[in-house]
């Protein structure tokens, strides 16, 4: 069986990462603990990966914020991640496997279908919150932080050299990213590569919306 899932669907900076975890035992999976990312420390996910790299396949596919922004002018968040979604479980032998996939449309039946429409596998189960429900799809959701969050780490080095602040998380919540964003806006830069400018805008940030 194969596992899908993402990370870094809705922040403003960084990448999007979606993962493909193809397990021939689930209950070994749950035996380590894979659980969805957002409830297990860094640390804890950093280690998880480890053990999951170790016992299952892998592919990851991830989409900058640049490539991002051009998609975006030509079709829709959910069309983005279904492409990558597919090229992710296409890196792995998913020939007459099932495949979970935690789902990011509001109608779970369409989202199987569109997605069984790329592939040769036996199966396409969409459920929203999968990662919480299927140890596969558990393991996607790290194996796609992780790798998210090591991407923003290098990109928060990249800041820290050049401006002396920090981009925090990505995520328009993160006070952190707010600053960093105001910063630019008022020292009068281009929006680095990293920043989405396709997200919606408002005022401020020079009109950069830090939600969709």
């Amino acid at each position: 069986m194969i596992g899908v899932d993402e990370a870094g669907r809705g922040p403003v900076l960084g990448p999007l990462v979606v993962a493909a975890v193809k397990s021939w035992d689930d209950e070994a999976l749950a035996d380590i603990g894979v659980r969805d990312s957002k409830r297990l420390s860094p640390g804890r996910r950093k280690c998880l990966y480890q053990s999951i790299v170790a016992c299952c396949d892998i592919s990851i596919v991830r989409t900058d914020a640049r490539e991002i922004d051009s998609l975006r002018s030509k079709m829709s968040l959910n069309q983005i991640e279904m492409e990558m979604a597919a090229k992710s479980i296409s890196g792995l032998d998913h020939r007459d496997e099932d495949v979970f996939i935690d789902c990011f449309d509001v109608n779970e039946d369409r989202l199987a279908r569109e997605l069984t429409s790329f592939l040769v596998c036996r199966e396409v189960i969409a459920r929203h919150k999968a990662d919480e429900t299927f140890p596969c799809v558990s393991a996607a959701s790290i194996v796609a932080k992780v790798n998210r969050d090591s991407a923003i780490s290098h990109l928060d080095e990249l800041s820290q050299e050049r401006w002396g602040v920090s981009i925090g998380s990505g995520y328009p919540s993160d006070p952190a990213t707010c600053r960093f964003l105001e910063f630019i806006d008022e020292s009068g830069e281009e929006m680095p590569f990293f920043v989405r400018r396709s997200w919606k805008t408002v005022g401020r940030f020079r009109q950069l919306k830090l939600d969709l």
